[in-house]
């Protein structure tokens, strides 16, 4: 099973997650099982996701979207996420 981890920087913690839950149908139709959410616990600002993938083709298409820059800017995402596609042994 494919997994995805992204970490990224944001300018406010409430404000992603407000975002991030509002993409929650889009996230389950483009692919993404279960889902993750974790804090450095020094700085509630740096967030990692971990995603199950269901369908690899479909999450690829997804996370290189045009209209992903929108919703990161509107999410308040510093910088750009790191990502690492990962296949379960």
């Amino acid at each position: 099973m494919p997994y995805l981890i992204v970490k990224h920087k944001v300018k406010d913690f409430s404000q992603w997650l407000a975002v991030f839950e509002s993409n929650s149908k889009g996230l389950a139709e483009a692919g993404f099982g279960g889902i993750q959410i974790l804090q450095d616990y020094k700085d509630p600002n740096t967030v990692i996701c971990l995603f199950k993938v269901l369908d690899i083709v479909k999450a690829r298409a997804f996370t290189q979207a045009p209209e992903n820059a929108g919703i990161m800017e509107k999410a308040g995402i510093i910088g750009t996420p790191k990502a690492l596609w990962l296949e379960e042994l």
